[in-house]
């Protein structure tokens, strides 16, 4: 899929490339395979009740004599459960023998309540509401009663999850508040909405404005009740604070003024933290099947990893798959698209299946997986785009940054010498226009302007480096302008940089990979700091050049307050070095 042609409602939704919602003539509908009907709850989220709009999917054959296991989904950011994306699970996963339960998340659709960001509390709260439906023990508004879904024990119904991006995290938060949940499947979601909006990927400091992604999402929301006609008037906040909690419009604002003061951010990024996976991961006991984008500098694959290290860490069965697209674009090409309803075209879908499988249905012999899989873009046929792997790949592999710009594999090959680069006024950076992913307009290819930026760049490889996972740079650097300033008390004072990785093709063609970025905001330039760069899955051929770059803007992220000339200097005691995970092909 072109990053071009991913729409408004399909980029923030994360339509999962399904066709278009699927039409309910009356109260039910029917197919052969199963029977949609609408429904309508009213739960107690957050201290408010909530109207939540939801369709039951009922497979054929499916009775009080006759349980199955049931599928739980909602929609992403800006959707309803009249979207592709989220109709088409109930539709494909019915087909499958479960009953399906889709709703419209708070907020969304003809759901009432505020947008509340996933929080445990609410968004949690009201979904746990739904399992009680599922459960048996509660009807919907109209007496519906669901006493065809297998229990696990009285009250307890055998349920799984699965969705993307806003429909992913929720997940999370459910199965934290709610330990009936059987099985997760949270696609191309956040580990921790401070990371993914306000990134420093060098330092224990506020981050850098993601500002395009942050406030296209912001502007979706609080528009609504201008989009959306007869809204539930739940759904209004007030006029300050329109369509979402006064929490996350605080948030919002603060990130957008510019400024950090110590004890404000503080409370504001908290509360980025408090509805983020991050500070309820240790309740998640449900086994999570991890699926997250290469092609995503909204979520990148940083916050799945994080994600999967913590559950893993703390004994939750927990597996990850790197897939294609995200956020951002990428291919679909032989990827997961539920619209053809037959899990089995993709890998990524048999992996749902045997997932859903062993821990709905209970199948012990169904093989899940390998604990990792990633996709090889570099591969055309389906049968093997996806590597498989035991474990997560370890940085093995150690380049240095020499004085003359060079990227060398010997600290004793490392020049002397010292460079420079400065800041404008404006961005002198480009890496994406989220904007363009959200609304498919032209995006111009990713570009640096002298004098703004260093780079490294390698010899010509003479093999074959495949690089799979978080590459990391140690570094350095001087700025008498952001040492004066670093401890005014105000972190937005502190340096901004920009680190990225190139693939340099013989001709000089640059690619950014995945056009991803590492924002850092320095804690104190008086001290090296080690940068955490974006996951990645790219293939250097033969014959092309790595080059590392660090850069003073990019235009999609908020930069430095003020000018503020930096040098790096390099000696073959005292230089920054780029470690890779670097696998065999």
């Amino acid at each position: 899929m072109s990053r071009r042609v991913l729409g408004l409602r399909t980029a923030l939704a994360l339509a999962l490339t399904l066709t278009a919602p699927f039409a309910l003539a009356g109260r039910a509908a029917a197919t052969d395979q199963y029977t949609v009907t609408a429904l309508k709850f009213t739960v107690r989220a957050g201290g408010r009740d909530c109207a939540v709009d939801a369709d039951l999917y009922r497979p054929a054959g499916v009775d009080r004599a006759h349980p199955a296991p049931a599928v739980l989904a909602t929609n992403g950011f800006g959707g309803s459960k009249s979207d592709g994306s989220t109709d088409a699970i109930g539709k494909t996963f019915a087909r499958r023998g479960y009953v399906g339960l889709v709703y419209s998340g708070l907020g969304f659709g003809k759901s009432g309540c505020l947008i509340s960001l996933d929080d445990p509390d609410i968004d949690a709260a009201a979904a746990s509401g739904l399992v009680d439906f599922l459960a048996g023990t509660r009807a919907a508004d109209d007496g519906t009663r669901a006493d065809f879904v297998t229990l696990d024990a009285k009250g307890d119904p055998r349920v799984g999850m699965i969705g993307g991006s806003y429909g992913g995290a929720v997940q999370l938060a459910t199965a934290a508040v709610d330990h009936r949940v059987d099985a997760l499947v949270p696609m191309v979601t956040w580990h921790d909405l401070a990371y993914s909006l306000d990134p420093n990927n060098g330092g224990s400091v506020p981050g850098v404005f993601k500002w395009q992604w942050t406030n296209g999402f912001y502007l979706m929301g609080e528009t609504q009740p201008l989009t959306v006609p007869g809204l539930d008037p739940t759904r209004i906040n007030s006029l300050a604070c329109v369509h979402f909690v006064s929490k996350a419009c605080a948030l919002i604002r603060r990130l957008n003024s510019g400024s950090y003061p110590a004890k404000p951010t503080a409370d504001v990024l908290g509360y980025a933290h408090s509805v983020s996976p991050v500070s309820y991961l240790n309740r998640v006991e449900a086994p999570t099947l991890l699926v997250q984008g290469q092609a995503d500098s909204l979520f990148n694959l940083n916050e799945a990893t994080a994600t999967y290290k913590t559950l893993k860490a703390q004994g939750t069965t927990t597996k990850m798959i790197w897939q294609s697209w995200g956020h951002s674009g990428g291919s679909t090409a032989g990827e997961l698209d539920l619209s053809q309803g037959k899990l089995e075209s993709s890998y990524v879908g048999r992996r749902i299946a045997a997932w859903f499988d062993r821990y709905l249905r209970g199948r012990t012999n169904v093989d899940t997986g390998p604990a990792f899989a990633y996709y090889r873009d570099w591969l055309t046929n389906p049968a093997r785009t996806y590597a498989m792997a035991s474990q997560l790949p370890v940085l093995d592999e150690k380049l240095y940054l020499s004085g003359d710009g060079k990227l060398v594999d010997d600290r004793a090959k490392v020049a002397r010498g010292s460079r420079e680069y400065t800041n404008g006024p404006v961005p002198t950076s480009h890496s994406e226009n989220s904007l363009s992913a959200m609304t498919g307009l032209p995006d111009p290819a990713p570009y640096d302007t002298r004098g703004t930026y260093l780079g490294w760049t390698g010899p010509p490889l003479n093999r074959t480096t495949d690089v799979v996972g978080a590459p990391r740079a140690t570094l350095k650097v001087v700025s008498s302008a952001a040492r004066r300033v670093q401890n005014s008390g105000d972190a937005a004072d502190k340096l901004v940089l920009f680190a990225k990785l190139y693939d340099l093709a013989p001709d000089g063609t640059a690619t950014l990979v995945h056009r991803l970025v590492a924002p850092v905001r320095i804690p104190d330039v008086t001290k090296s700091f080690t940068v955490t760069l974006p996951g990645i899955v790219h293939r250097f051929a033969k014959g092309h050049r790595l080059r590392f770059v660090i850069a003073a803007s990019d235009d999609a992220y908020t930069g430095n307050r003020g000018i503020k000339p930096v040098t790096v200097v390099s000696s073959p005691r005292d230089t920054g070095v780029l470690e890779l995970p670097v696998v065999a092909d």
